[in-house]
């Protein structure tokens, strides 16, 4: 996982009145926290922050924290992010301070590989886990993990406990938890047709 800059700027005033002067002129409040720091409130423009977990990872990204005093160098992950349910703009961020050196829990995206054999027979995919919950050194992030369907046939599922090991990384869950099945039953053969 790359590491991106994001730049804040201290912020000694909160509540709702300063949360929407700031999101006027294009900024969102936000707030750091983790081991060894106390919590300290941030500002941050909405544009840098959208950029710095755009694409592949997303959130994921470690972020090298600019400006903001005793945070300039800090390195940190999104933890959670408050958006406008209409819009998707950021409204308020939490931002986790991470060591490099430590494991952390993360969420990942899974990734579908290939096209299901059930799928073919006429089955539906039925995708219950769109992000899987992981433990790993923070250089250690996928942006994503890939599951292979293809050898997935009508009436079966990819469970947690299914996925193949990689190095670095525990897999977290319930190991019989399915992240995808193929739905449905096979077709049936057209009947003989009687003859008159």
């Amino acid at each position: 996982m790359d590491q991106r800059i994001l730049n804040v700027e201290l912020r000694s005033k909160t509540g709702k009145g300063i949360s929407r002067q700031l999101r006027r002129s294009e900024s969102i409040p936000g707030v750091v926290y983790g081991k060894g720091i106390e919590s300290v409130s941030v500002s941050l423009k909405t544009k840098e922050l959208s950029n710095a977990i755009a694409g592949e990872g997303g959130r994921n990204h470690i972020l090298t924290l600019k400006g903001g005093g005793s945070l300039d160098g800090q390195m940190v992950i999104v933890a959670d992010l408050l958006q406008d349910s209409l819009k998707g703009l950021p409204l308020h961020v939490d931002l986790h301070k991470i060591n490099l050196a430590d494991k952390i829990k993360v969420k990942v995206k899974v990734n579908l590989v290939g096209t299901a054999a059930g799928v073919k027979e006429g089955g539906l995919l039925d995708f219950a886990m769109h992000e899987i919950e992981i433990e790993c050194l923070p250089s250690h992030i996928p942006e994503h993990l890939d599951v292979d369907v293809t050898s997935l046939t009508l009436g079966h599922s990819i469970h947690i406990g299914d996925l193949k090991e990689l190095p670095g990384i525990k897999v977290l869950g319930d190991p019989k938890a399915s992240i995808i099945s193929v739905l449905g039953r096979a077709k049936e053969e057209a009947a003989p047709v009687a003859e008159a």
